[in-house]
């Protein structure tokens, strides 16, 4: 309730101060922000902003292939974009451009200038007026910057990954529980795709497959590069944009290169998609990590200690005797196997072996899971009820930890038995040392 009136406060707040604007320059404030076509008012409007706008947050604001929603958050009538960071100068004016010409020609006086342009996003957490942002920027700020926002009062969708390492997964999980923000992770398999994931990981828990004994992921694990080479350096048009680029990461010489996976390896982009659906198909791990890790060739080997073992490798036999054109190796592929049968999905299918499997519907007494048909609309939808997401916090920082725990074992090449409890690796300096990373000065978390 608090939150809910100091996010009424800070809307009624930037409304009286945009229509005292709008005495001297009646452009700033249209007639759309008093609502109207079905529209709400600017004061129930969840107000965000955008620290990143490429490939991804671009995406996410002004609709994309994984953003499911014509229009992105942009055509949400109950949403108000206020804010759009970016390094790069040309994307974020572009894209705030395009922000205000769609605001503009939605309202009746035709224009609109009420969202700003950043170069650094710690001035856009700033504002008070600012109710949520989305983080769409480079793979190594994720964790940094959601402690950032939350600190800084607000809720936050964050791109996958959500961390680096675990030791930055467990600081975001601390922060935002401290600070009572809503976090959604950007692994929306769990919403979106007619439901595939949700259906497979519910017929599993619901023992459609016996007793669950092997899940592979598909995916390698990952983790962060801070040696990853550059080039010799170039004349620097912008320094301070590089330097903001760079953030935490080591100092580097500038070479034009503003690659958004430029210090992970491995499975570090995709992998945590993987990792969210093995975890949330395997019966009781959203409260359990793995206790012991190895490597089979070069992939990872990851036993619970109910003994169902997690391969970050594809099923050794593509057909799962359903045909040769399964392949299950496309987009967050998953094949869970148990004592009676076999279910595999991806974004494009869900098949079983045997095929009754998927036949026979749930019944009453089968398990459920968190059910949401819209990622970026749980996420608003949870802004204002302050509900728990469908990817919190606490699930997101198993589906990172796994992914990175995955990691650092094929990096290592050796088996590593592992304290969910302690978050460390028993005896073992070296693995622990990979739990965390140093930045480069001023930036701590």
């Amino acid at each position: 309730m608090q939150r809910e009136t100091q996010a009424g406060s800070s809307r009624r707040a930037f409304l009286k101060v945009a229509a005292t604007a709008a005495v001297a320059a009646p452009y700033v404030i249209t007639s759309g922000a008093l609502g109207g076509n079905g529209r709400p008012p600017a004061s129930e409007r969840i107000t965000m902003g955008f620290i990143g706008v490429g490939t991804q947050g671009g995406g996410h604001l002004l609709g994309g292939a994984w953003t499911y929603v014509p229009g992105g958050y942009l055509a949400r009538p109950d949403v108000q974009i206020l804010g759009v960071c970016d390094v790069r100068k040309e994307r974020r004016e572009s894209v705030t451009r395009r922000v205000e010409d769609y605001y503009g020609k939605k309202g009746r006086d035709g224009a609109y200038k009420g969202c700003e342009a950043y170069l650094d996003f710690r001035e856009l957490l700033a504002r008070d007026d600012i109710d949520a942002v989305l983080i769409g920027t480079p793979i190594h700020w994720h964790a940094m910057m959601t402690t950032m926002a939350a600190r800084a009062g607000k809720d936050v969708y964050c791109e996958k990954p959500t961390a680096l390492t675990v030791s930055e997964s467990r600081a975001v999980v601390e922060t935002v529980r401290r600070y009572g923000r809503v976090f959604q992770a950007g692994t929306q398999q769990r919403s979106e795709y007619g439901g595939k994931y949700r259906l497979a990981c519910e017929l599993v828990r619901s023992g459609r497959i016996g007793q669950l004994k092997e899940v592979y992921a598909y995916e390698r694990g990952g983790g962060y590069a801070w040696n990853k080479s550059f080039g010799p350096g170039k004349p620097n048009p912008d320094p301070k944009a590089w330097d903001l680029y760079l953030g935490p990461a080591p100092d580097q010489p500038y070479d034009g290169n503003f690659d958004a996976h430029r210090f992970g390896n491995g499975g570090i982009n995709w992998g945590q998609h993987h990792y969210d659906i093995v975890q949330w198909g395997i019966p009781g791990a959203d409260d359990a990590d793995p206790v012991e890790l190895d490597v089979k060739g070069d992939r990872s080997v990851m036993r619970y200690a109910s003994g169902v073992t997690v391969h970050g490798a594809p099923y050794p036999d593509p057909s799962l005797g359903l045909g040769p054109k399964v392949k299950f190796q496309g987009e967050g592929g998953v094949v869970f196997v148990g004592t009676e049968g076999k279910i595999a999905v991806d974004r494009q299918q869900i098949q079983a072996n045997p095929t009754d499997i998927l036949q026979r519907p749930l019944t009453p007494d089968d398990q459920r899971l968190y059910f949401a048909q819209s990622h970026s609309g749980n996420f608003i939808e949870c802004v204002k009820t302050r509900k728990r997401t469908i990817c919190d916090v606490g699930s997101s920082h198993r589906s990172a930890k796994l992914l990175l725990l995955a990691g650092i074992v094929e990096t290592l090449k050796r088996p590593l038995k592992w304290d969910g409890a302690a978050e460390r690796f028993v005896g073992d300096d070296e693995a622990n040392r990979m739990l965390s990373v140093a930045y480069r000065a001023p930036w701590r978390m």
